[in-house]
């Protein structure tokens, strides 16, 4: 009996079971139930917390003392300008209007664009290896952004603190740090009962960024000439080298535009574009061009514009609020590298980590212990080593930039190989977000030194993990291959007719079913018997980010007591291998009893050899991530009480 999976597979864990990419995917009628407003609320509260939280310190960078620029009418408009048109052209069109459109299956993110490339097969294999390294270094960067949205949103809101009183100033670090704390600290419980707080608290920080900014632009209401281009044009050829470095505090206006399209599988696209054309733009812009009319009036309000805008009577209040603002925002890049880790130990980029699910009814809410920790002690270490938003801001950006440029560079392969556009085409709409992009990058690659090597260094290394962990893992498959020369089908139809059976039903858990797994060979080697029912089950990641539940296994019977199970999951799902192993066997009206069922899972010791194919100290890495992994039976939610690991040694 035969499930089928649409689409046949190959071995490689980049095939995509269905989908090219432009479809409006599964999560949209569930969207429909739940109704549009509450769509749109519910997306304030996690798409937009980032870009949201920026008014509180950007306007304010692009006048550091660093870049010499003087508050003079020109430059506030100026800079207002190309404020506006950089959130135009890299969130509105860019993002918003374009990216949006290249969803798999509904999802978006990074890793969702590299699935539609590498689920491509027009793509030859240089090119595909070119775009993995592409979205997995875009991927890695976002652990740096992880890092350091956190510490600069929560530093920003406290620091409000040293206008009511400047002797509050020393309390600004031990309150952002203890902040932080709670938030880390109550992550095992997961963002669902949060969550239904987080879009009307985010509303009403958005209402306040409008009223605030409305509220001085009726003062001066000459400040509303920003939207002019020349002024931004006039900008840029008056100060030409000043223009270049401000772009390095400009982009910090338009970090978070990646989070409108990473989080399109939760509310679509629908929702988001009405939150952001009707709420969050204008309010973002009405807040912009209040601190530029503050500034106009007054040059010295230059120093902390934002909170300059708020009235003595309420700052107390706006101050809590953006600190709650910040928090949910916050929350959002936590969760968000969550799941980027999840979908990297997917795709087998990461070693396999402890995931907690934090809601039995959204599949997305998880919890990685070790992952929450890291990030917790990296971040506490930049708020005590920068001490204030303006220093850490040096540090922001960079790899934000790095990411845009990324998906600029992914959505161009798709739009010419699934879209099937011209070059020309391509090249027209390309080009124009290529140039912020790079204008962006190289602006902020002056801040290296002063702070920018932290993301790119987090980055980094989360990049040479991931590329460490697949050749490594690939090199093991091949070594095992080359040790395990039996057939599976000699295995099944030969060897096994001479050995002792025993009751019950062994699972034998493999990567490759050319051959029988080495878990097999060696039960069969030890304790000289077979289970009467022998299942291979081989587990596949899709390059989609779902699979429907009735393509979830596909069967093939060997002989009577030899079966092949392939079961498959999308990127984002998660492994249940017990209520697979329940619906396969009552399929063939076998009786399922989980206490007749034992799961025999190999697991390698590994040791380093001088010609390998790794450098010697990759080896040691690698070896270490191995030791470090979390077992199988946490990752597949299989009982500990049913598994049997069987050891091996492997000489990589």
């Amino acid at each position: 009996m035969t499930h089928p999976v649409p689409d046949s597979h190959s071995d490689d864990p980049l095939t995509p079971v269905s989908g090219t990419g432009t479809g409006t995917g599964p999560h949209e009628p569930g969207h429909q139930k739940q109704g549009l407003s509450l769509m749109v609320l519910g997306a304030l509260g996690v798409v937009f917390g980032d870009i949201g939280t920026s008014p509180l310190y950007a306007f304010k960078e692009c006048f550091h003392a660093m870049h010499g620029l003087p508050a003079s009418e020109t430059n506030v408009l100026g800079i207002l300008s190309v404020i506006f048109w950089a959130i135009t052209l890299v969130v509105s069109i860019k993002y918003v209007m374009f990216i949006m459109r290249a969803d798999n299956h509904g999802e978006g993110g990074i890793m969702a664009l590299l699935a539609l490339n590498m689920g491509n097969d027009r793509i030859s294999p240089a090119i595909r290896r070119f775009l993995v390294v592409i979205g997995l270094f875009g991927a890695a960067l976002f652990f740096g952004d992880g890092i350091i949205t956190p510490a600069i949103s929560v530093l920003s809101a406290v620091e409000g603190l040293q206008l009511v009183t400047p002797q509050l100033e020393q309390f600004v670090l031990p309150i952002t740090i203890g902040i932080l704390l709670a938030l880390f600290g109550l992550q095992y419980k997961g963002t669902g009962s949060m969550g239904r707080f987080f879009g009307p608290l985010t509303l009403l920080w958005f209402i306040t960024l409008g009223v605030l900014g409305i509220m001085q632009i009726v003062e001066n209401p000459s400040v509303l000439r920003l939207f002019s281009p020349h002024y931004a044009v006039g900008f840029f050829m008056a100060h030409p080298m000043v223009a270049f470095v401000v772009m390095g505090a400009v982009v910090l206006t338009v970090t978070g535009g990646e989070a409108l399209y990473a989080d399109m599988g939760h509310f679509g696209r629908l929702p988001i574009r009405l939150a952001w054309f009707f709420i969050v733009l204008p309010c973002l812009m009405l807040n912009y061009a209040g601190q530029g009319a503050l500034v106009l009036s007054n040059p010295a309000a230059i120093e902390n514009p934002f909170y300059l805008l708020v009235p003595d009577l309420i700052l107390i209040p706006v101050i809590i609020l953006a600190t709650i603002a910040t928090v949910i925002a916050s929350q959002a890049v936590i969760s968000g590298v969550f799941s980027i880790a999840k979908q990297a130990m997917q795709l087998g980029y990461l070693p396999r980590m402890t995931v907690t699910h934090t809601s039995e009814s959204e599949i997305g809410q998880i919890y990685i212990p070790f992952l929450n920790w890291l990030l917790l002690g990296s971040v506490i270490l930049l708020v005590m080593a920068f001490k204030t938003s303006s220093a850490l801001a040096s540090a922001y950006g960079i790899a934000v930039t790095m990411t845009m440029l990324c998906d600029t560079i992914l959505v161009a392969f798709v739009a010419y190989y699934a879209w099937r556009w011209s070059m020309p085409k391509v090249l027209l709409v390309a080009i124009p977000f290529l140039i912020p992009d790079l204008l962006f990058l190289g602006a902020t690659s002056r801040k290296i030194l002063d702070g920018g090597w932290v993301p790119l260094l987090i980055g980094g290394t989360a990049f040479l993990l991931m590329m460490t962990w697949k050749q490594g893992k690939d090199r093991v498959r091949e070594v095992l291959h080359q040790q395990n020369s039996l057939p599976l089908e000699t295995f099944a139809n030969n060897v096994a007719a001479h050995a002792q059976t025993v009751p019950g039903t062994a699972v034998f858990m493999t990567t490759d079913l050319t051959r029988a797994p080495h878990s097999l060979m060696h039960n069969l080697k030890h304790n000289k018997i077979l289970h009467e029912q022998n299942i291979l089950l081989q587990v596949k990641t899709e390059e989609v980010p779902h699979v429907r539940e009735d393509s979830r296994f596909q069967i093939e019977r060997i002989n009577e007591r030899f079966l092949i199970i392939r079961v498959h999951y999308g990127f984002k799902g998660q492994p249940n291998i017990p209520l697979v192993m329940e619906q396969a066997m009552r399929s063939l009206g076998m009786t399922y009893d989980p206490m007749q069922i034992s799961y025999f899972v190999s697991r390698e010791r590994l040791f380093s050899t001088p010609n390998g194919g790794f450098s010697p100290w990759r080896e040691r890495l690698f070896i270490s991530m191995s030791r470090n992994t979390s077992s199988a039976s946490d990752f597949f939610q299989i009982p500990t009480n049913r598994v049997v690991e069987v050891g091996s040694q492997v000489e990589i």
